[in-house]
């Protein structure tokens, strides 16, 4: 596995106010970077059209809706989103009712649902203030077993999840993790946090790095290094990757 096809794995989060600082980024990453994440900050400021022109230039694109409504209006939006070509789309997996609306409007499109369990910046304290017992780690398994089951391509989920989730799912189901830092960095507003190399090794397919990268004084040999660490993860399996993708 060389970097190169690393990089496949690593999506920069464009978590910023206006689409010129998002392009400046972009064009100055290159070809270091494949996939990007827009997000309800950026889809505000005219988001969407980035995203069209992401896939114009070849790029990768997750769009982070975190769509919740009623089944009807989930699927009429799902329906209305596999116009843009996108790759991933994420609903919040808190019923399956909601996930199976889901499904039914991408039907005949390419587009991979992800399903959202816990954000990663919330602690049990949190989630008890949501009205659940659950531990975090718990609850996700449960919002990730009841993707699989209304046939969800892949979920979002910590890296402290990922093993679990890989285990109670399928070897070609996806799980994309957030809140990864480099060893010793900071760790922001998040609080269930992972390095990228062990976020690999646990199960997680892509890894989903915001400020580290785009706040870095040199964005692309920020998201070098995280590459970097991605490669080494994925070469310690032998195969290339611990999961199929």
């Amino acid at each position: 596995m060389t970097s190169s096809a690393a990089r496949d794995h690593l999506i920069v989060a464009l978590d910023m106010p206006t689409v010129e600082e998002a392009r400046r980024l972009v064009a100055e990453l290159g070809d270091t970077v494949s996939f990007y994440k827009v997000g309800l900050e950026l889809l505000f400021a005219g988001g969407l059209d980035l995203a069209r022109d992401l896939k114009r230039q070849n790029k990768n694109v997750f769009l982070d809706m975190k769509l919740l409504d009623i089944g009807n209006t989930v699927e009429r939006a799902v329906a209305n989103a596999t116009e843009l070509g996108i790759n991933f789309l994420t609903v919040h997996g808190h019923d399956l009712k909601t996930l199976r609306a889901a499904v039914s409007g991408r039907t005949g499109s390419k587009l991979k649902l992800l399903a959202v369990t816990v954000m990663t910046n919330l602690t049990a304290d949190d989630i008890r203030q949501q009205g659940s017992s659950l531990a975090p780690a718990d609850l996700a398994l449960r919002r990730a077993e009841l993707a699989y089951a209304a046939g969800f391509d892949g979920v979002i989920a910590s890296g402290q999840e990922a093993a679990r989730i890989r285990e109670a799912t399928s070897p070609k189901f996806l799980i994309v993790t957030p809140g990864i830092r480099l060893q010793g960095s900071t760790t922001d507003d998040q609080e269930r946090v992972m390095t990228p190399d062990n976020a690999i090794s646990a199960g997680a397919n892509h890894i989903v790095v915001g400020r580290p990268i785009t706040q870095a004084d040199a964005p692309k040999a920020a998201a070098e290094k995280f590459i970097t660490c991605i490669d080494e993860a994925l070469a310690a399996h032998g195969s290339g990757s611990p999961t199929s993708h």
